[in-house]
């Protein structure tokens, strides 16, 4: 075996050990290792494509973990979350993504708080409670209006919450889902309309039945809800020209629905691609660069995949195997790399998998 910098595949995941010139496919090409304890609980990930540094939720050393994705190096890690405590919905780190040009991280935690990190002084500055009684879960962030979303995905009814990012942390408003049943899941923002998206995986108990929220940042207030049929959508990438990629969890042994991914025109306000076939998703991720989009099945039916869809043409290019409850995805556009964490059950025994050109 060889790591990274070597640029082979590791047999363990992606069979016989290769380095060659690049062609279109992703594949398994290495691994970044993650120290401390054997990583066990973890969450989402996020690269952010003008610092290329990639973060992770890391449950098990209560930490966000930071990798250079130049270097495809671990860099240090912020400890002072909950971390796992058991309980899914009490357990923290969750999301995380960078604010302020790339100085902060904010993650949401397992005691219902946002805990913000100082990239330079490598430590927590400030924690914001939001008010709930289960863990503050996925996030996004809006650097025009410089504000800050997180979504309390376990409280009864779930909702989100709005907070300034300028100096005093003022939270703007809530956002209240009496008719979610299965929590909310991925939100993103999106620079086409300046609008935060965030998904509904089902309302009213209809489990066919799902949304995607339209949130106005200046006002915390709900705009519309673009209905997301057959989905259960957990993952949210956004792509050009308003196009949003859906990681749908319909297709997963719970849901008792036939597996697909869809793709949203946020102009036109509704759903213009159903991929058939692969599900499970959680997390969702694009590399605009190269018009792909990628989501994490972590529960799809065949076993843990990463999905590869062509963006122009929405269609799927390939299903790469990942590991056992591979969740999380984020990818990069300096390098065009796609990272999925993975667990310690995993041969790697809790890395980071590296995916991309063979």
């Amino acid at each position: 075996m060889r790591n990274l910098n070597g640029l082979c595949v590791i047999a363990a995941f992606a069979g016989a050990l290769a380095c060659g010139p690049a062609i279109a496919k992703m594949r398994l090409i290495g691994t970044i290792a993650i120290p401390g304890a054997p990583l066990e609980s973890y969450d989402i990930s996020y690269v952010d494509q003008a610092t290329n540094r990639l973060y992770l939720a890391d449950r098990t050393n209560k930490s966000v973990d930071i990798f250079d994705v130049k270097s495809s190096a671990y860099v240090g890690r912020v400890a002072g979350f909950v971390g796992f405590t058991g309980v899914n919905d009490a357990a923290g780190p969750n999301g995380v993504t960078t604010a302020n040009n790339g100085t902060e991280v904010w993650a949401g935690d397992g005691d219902s708080t946002i805990k913000v990190i100082d990239l330079k002084q490598m430590k927590v500055i400030d924690t914001i409670s939001t008010g709930g009684k289960k863990r503050a879960d996925e996030v996004a962030y809006d650097p025009k209006d410089q504000v800050f979303i997180v979504a309390n995905d376990a409280d009864e009814p779930p909702f989100l919450t709005l907070v300034s990012t300028k100096p005093g942390h003022k939270i703007i408003g809530k956002v209240v889902f009496e008719h979610a049943t299965d929590g909310i899941e991925q939100p993103q923002f999106n620079p086409d309309d300046g609008m935060f998206y965030v998904d509904i995986p089902q309302l009213d108990k209809e489990k066919t039945k799902g949304a995607l929220a339209v949130i106005d940042p200046k006002t915390a207030k709900l705009v519309k809800m673009i209905p997301v049929d057959n989905c259960i959508p957990h993952g949210l990438a956004i792509g050009k020209q308003g196009k949003m990629f859906l990681g749908c969890n319909a297709g997963s042994k719970r849901t008792g629905l036939p597996g697909q991914l869809s793709v949203v025109d946020a102009r036109q306000g509704k759903v213009i691609a159903e991929i058939k076939g692969p599900g499970g998703s959680d997390e969702s991720g694009v590399n605009n660069k190269i018009d792909q989009y990628y989501s994490a099945l972590g529960n799809h039916p065949d076993g843990p995949v990463l999905a590869v869809v062509d963006a122009k043409t929405n269609t799927l290019l390939e299903l790469a195997p990942t590991a056992a409850g591979a969740h999380s995805v984020a990818a990069s556009e300096f390098n065009n790399r796609v990272y999925v964490p993975a667990g310690k059950a995993a041969p790697c025994g809790g890395c980071v998998l590296v995916f991309g050109p063979e």
